[in-house]
């Protein structure tokens, strides 16, 4: 033995064994159980949601079927009167049926507005009494596509 060199006698480090992944701790099995909770409790209020609109996708679709056939035909009374059953339909069923079914004239028209005050768009005037009317103008049914899409995609459901 030197007595100068007293670490020449010890023996090299060892490097521990790396810790590996697997199995996992008790800890990551917890945060994997509540990813995947909150994963599926989102898909099922996405769901729910997806199912809710249904009626929207729906009368979207049913209103433009409307505004294709009044390209076709141009009965603008028809055209009036399919559009305001269309929107009073999606109200009854978006709302308590007994405050929405007796709306007409003036009270329908400042329900159907009321939806859309904060699209920027409207209904006009002639809207509230144009299924009643003999004639309707061309050009009056033109403003009302917009402003039916619009209420039927963008109006607040009360419950």
């Amino acid at each position: 033995m030197n007595p100068q060199d007293p670490l020449a006698n010890l023996h090299p480090l060892r490097e521990p064994e790396v810790i590996g992944w697997w199995p996992l701790a008790p800890g990551w099995w917890i945060v994997i159980g509540l990813i995947a909770l909150a994963l599926t409790a989102l898909a099922f209020v996405l769901y729910r949601k997806y199912a809710a609109n249904a009626y929207r996708r729906q009368a979207t679709q049913q209103l433009q079927n409307i505004h294709t056939q009044w390209l076709a035909d141009g009965d603008s009374q028809v055209y009036a009167a399919e559009v305001n059953a269309l929107l009073k339909s999606v109200a009854i069923h978006a709302f308590p049926s007994r405050d929405v079914a007796s709306y007409n004239g003036s009270k329908w028209l400042q329900f159907l507005n009321g939806g859309l005050a904060t699209q920027g768009l409207s209904f006009p005037e002639s809207f509230a009494n144009s299924a009643y009317q003999k004639q309707v103008p061309s050009s009056q049914c033109q403003q009302y596509l917009e402003p039916a899409r619009r209420w039927i995609n963008h109006h607040k459901v009360v419950q």
